[in-house]
């Protein structure tokens, strides 16, 4: 690797040093650092510096200091240029990265000596139809998401899978996610766990006001269509937690398999049931510990 991008949220007190640290030691190795141009601000960034859009087109890998939500952004953003992401772990839980930060340049040894692998994830997108206009598409790593707001009532969502009735949900919304996302949203909802090599779309219900409501798993070739028939005002559709815009009584929202992937760089020998009981005890233990 001769260029290595970076994005990070951290605030400039937890960064400006570790940056410096990164460039002299890759630089020192024949590799180039670049920093996005939001980065290159907040720690005045004295070295090259380019859009965050333009990052991905100049690297051979896309390095994400943060935790799982700047790792979401940096996914999406790398997914079109097939550029491979590597994350390193900031936050508090850690699911999707690759290694913590006491790690760090052991990882980079791996990295730039070339033992490591590509793992590859779906992705989905989501759209709206409204006055048979359709709004452009949204892409998620993790899953698409329709919820009321702070009102107590439910809210109405006819659905159909490839165009055939399933079923009209009375609930606080719904959840459709990746397998990525399964350990998200989708979990604490009641849905499955599914291994992330899979490709497959999860329909998880948020609350149902049924006691028959519960997850479906549909294939990844199927598009999901859901029609709000609800006219509070405070429905939304929210890709990632990030992205999102806000529904209209008779919206339809389609949600289908995105036709860009996610490419994580795998360093380690960890399985997914590996990272699952490492996190879940993690998360635990805090919880406990206050």
């Amino acid at each position: 690797m001769k260029t290595i991008g970076l994005i990070s949220n951290l605030e400039q007190d937890k960064i400006i040093d570790l940056l410096e640290e990164i460039r002299a030691w890759l630089a020192e190795r024949g590799v180039k650092l670049l920093v996005d141009d939001e980065c290159a601000r907040r720690v005045s960034w004295s070295y090259e510096a380019c859009l965050r859009e333009e990052l991905v087109n100049r690297v051979d890998c896309l390095m994400i200091l943060g935790g799982d939500g700047t790792l979401l952004h940096g996914a999406r953003l790398a997914a079109p240029a097939k550029v491979p992401v590597f994350g390193v772990n900031m936050g508090r839980l850690g699911f999707l990265t690759e290694v913590d930060m006491p790690n760090l340049f052991k990882a980079l040894v791996l990295l730039l000596n070339g033992e490591y692998a590509i793992e590859e994830r779906m992705m989905l997108e989501a759209g709206v139809i409204r006055d048979n206009q359709t709004s452009p598409p949204l892409m998620g790593l993790n899953d698409a998401v329709i919820t009321k707001g702070g009102l107590a009532r439910l809210i109405r969502l006819d659905t159909q899978v490839n165009r055939q009735h399933f079923n009209t949900y009375h609930a606080d919304g719904v959840i459709i996610a990746t397998p990525t996302g399964s350990t998200a949203y989708s979990l604490s909802a009641g849905g499955p766990l599914v291994v992330p090599e899979l490709d497959l779309l999860l329909f998880t219900p948020i609350c149902p006001h049924a006691l028959w409501g519960r997850p479906l798993v549909i294939p990844p070739d199927n598009e999901v269509r859901i029609t709000l028939q609800s006219d509070q005002a405070d429905v939304m559709l929210t890709v990632d937690g990030q992205l999102g815009m806000q529904l209209q009584n008779g919206d339809v929202v389609l949600i289908k398999k995105s036709p860009y992937r996610a490419r994580f760089i795998k360093l380690n020998h960890q399985t997914f049931f590996d990272i699952l009981r490492q996190k879940f005890t993690e998360s635990a233990f805090k919880r406990e510990s206050g």
